[in-house]
Order: C-alpha cells, then structure tokens, then sequence
C-alpha cells in the first residue's frame, strides 16, 4: 500500500472545505468596528453556505492596546455573534506586530488565514477569489491595488516613489501591495520560523516564496475615524522597510566616500586655477569653509545611517517579547 505523499495530502486538504480565519488588527476603531463585523459576518455566512470554507471559521480581532471602546465592542459582538473572536494585546505595539500576534496566536487552527484592516477600506468582495486561488494551489494571495485614484495627489506621488526606493535598494515587495493577504498555514508555520523585531511583512512573504498570486482591487475611502499612518508614521515604515531587509545604505557611505574624494579633488584643482591664473582668490576662504561644510555633513550622515543599523542589532539581541496577550474572548 503506497504511502500518501505531502504533495497529495495538501491536495487532499484543498480539496475539502478550508478553515479560514480573518486576522483584523485594531486600533482605536470605535466608529468603524461594528459596521466591520455587520459586512464581514454575511460574507463569511455565504462562503459557508457555498461550501467554500468551513463551519467554524471565523474573525479575530486584535485590540492593539486601544484607548476608546474597542475592546468592548467586540466582546459585546462576541457574546451573539460565534464568528467573532478576539484578542486583546496588553500594549500597543504597532500594527506590524499586532498583525503577527493574530497570525501567531492562531497558527495550526486553520488551514488558510486572511488579513486585512478594519477599517475595511480594503474590498472584501475579493475574498471568495482568493480562497478559490488557495484552492488552485497557490500558498499565498495578495490583495493589489488597481488604481490609486481615491488617494491624494501628494499620496499617491509619495506611494510612487516608496515602492521606487524599495525596488532600487533590493527589497522585493509587491508594488501597490500593504498586509491584504491570504496565507496558508504552511506559509505561516514558516513565517514563525523568523525571529527578527524589526517587522516588515510586505517584504518578508516573498522572502518566505511558495507559489503565489494576485487579486486586484478598488481601495475604498474611510468610512469614519481617522487613518493610522499618517506622513510621519509611514516614512519611519519605509525607512524601517529600507534598513531591515537591504544594506543599500551602508553601501552608499562607501560611495560617498568615493564620490567626496573626486569632488574634493576636482575642488582643489579649481582653487589653484584661481589662485595661479586670477586676482579674485580670498586667501583661506575656500580651504577653510568648504571642507568643514562639505566633509561634516557627510560623516553625520554617515554616522546616522551606521546609528539606525546598531540601533537594530541591539533591539534584536535584547530578545524582548513582539507582543504580550492580556485577554481573549
């Protein structure tokens, strides 16, 4: 009698109706939470009803240490509605470790896991054809924007130019792509395999592979409350995003260095011109002024850069935990 090989028992598995379970990180969502739960509960029943998953899959809710209503939101929720369960972190941690924290919590209970905000300005309508992607064998699905027409003028340059940045110092990421994903259990056992503190998830589900595909969608705007990321929020992610997966930047210091010499030279050639050939030299202006401008500058760059990568190794060598969980419902 032939063994069952790991290929044919993950077909198998696809074959049957998966269990899924909706990751929402929360954060102050009293305005949007119960409308949230009012679309998703029928979306999931229909799924249900067409076979497409499971009975008892269902929503978890991460409460990223909120300050309003949040949390008591959604254990009122969950006292009528069995779909809903939660999670309530002891801190805010961010939402990158919030995300993983419902991830985590989760693994081995299921077979697929979806994440998305719950703001929801994300199109759930996508979700049954990513599960019918899942079904077709891909291990990873990743919600895409199609458009960025909902977004300002200066957002969406500024999206441009993110995924531009990210591209040209080597990370792989999916263009016009945040944390909408579908995942397989086997992607996330290994995803717990990484251990790092500085998260960047966009970045590190390509890292893992596995076959994978694409939905594309129509971002919707806010229905209330206010974003999460607002300018300065998301250039400490990009920049996080930069250092944690490339070292592009210490790479540039060497071509700084390269580049200050040859402009130096190039300066000092012009200097004796004018001193040899011309009247209008002002003896000690230019070798005093521009070398204290030009080389300071660069060695506090220098210094800053080389500072954000210490700074990482010594938050990953403390081992602190990513999450502490205060409550479940």
């Amino acid at each position: 009698m032939c063994a069952v090989s790991d290929f044919d028992e993950i077909k198998l598995k696809r074959e049957k109706m998966p269990k899924l379970i909706v990751v929402l990180p929360c954060y102050n969502e009293e305005e949007v939470l119960s409308t949230t739960i009012e679309e998703l509960t029928p979306l999931m029943q229909s799924l249900i009803d067409s076979n497409k998953i499971s009975q008892d899959s269902f929503l978890c809710f991460v409460d990223d240490g909120s300050r309003d209503k949040t949390w008591s939101i959604i254990e009122q929720f969950s006292l009528s509605n069995t779909m809903v369960r939660g999670l309530k972190l002891a801190n805010n941690v961010g939402h990158q470790n919030a995300l993983l924290a419902g991830l985590l919590s989760n693994k081995d209970r299921a077979d697929i896991y979806i994440s998305i905000d719950c703001d929801l300005q994300d199109d759930i309508s996508v979700i049954p054809k990513m599960v019918e992607l899942y079904v077709a064998g891909n291990e990873i699905v990743y919600g895409v924007r199609s458009s960025r027409e909902v977004d300002t003028l200066f957002k969406r340059k500024s999206a441009e130019i993110f995924y531009d940045v990210q591209e040209a110092v080597g990370v792989d990421i999916i263009k016009n792509h945040a944390d909408y994903r579908l995942i397989s259990n086997r992607v996330l056992d290994a995803l717990s395999k990484y251990q790092e503190r500085n998260l960047y998830l966009r970045a590190m589900f390509p890292l893992i592979g596995f076959k994978s595909d694409v939905v594309y969608y129509q971002r919707k705007e806010r229905l209330a409350g206010e974003t999460k990321y607002p300018l300065k929020k998301m250039l400490s992610f990009a920049w996080d995003g930069i250092t944690s997966f490339s070292t592009v930047p210490l790479k540039l210091i060497t071509v700084l260095g390269a580049t200050i010499f040859v402009v130096s030279m190039l300066i000092s050639f012009w200097i004796i011109f004018i001193k040899i050939f011309t009247d209008q030299a002002v003896p000690g202006w230019a070798s005093t002024t521009l070398p204290i401008y030009f080389i300071g500058g660069i060695q506090l760059l220098s210094v800053g850069i080389i500072g954000e990568y210490i700074g990482k190794i010594y938050a990953e060598t403390k081992q602190r935990p990513r999450f502490i969980i205060d409550k479940t419902v």
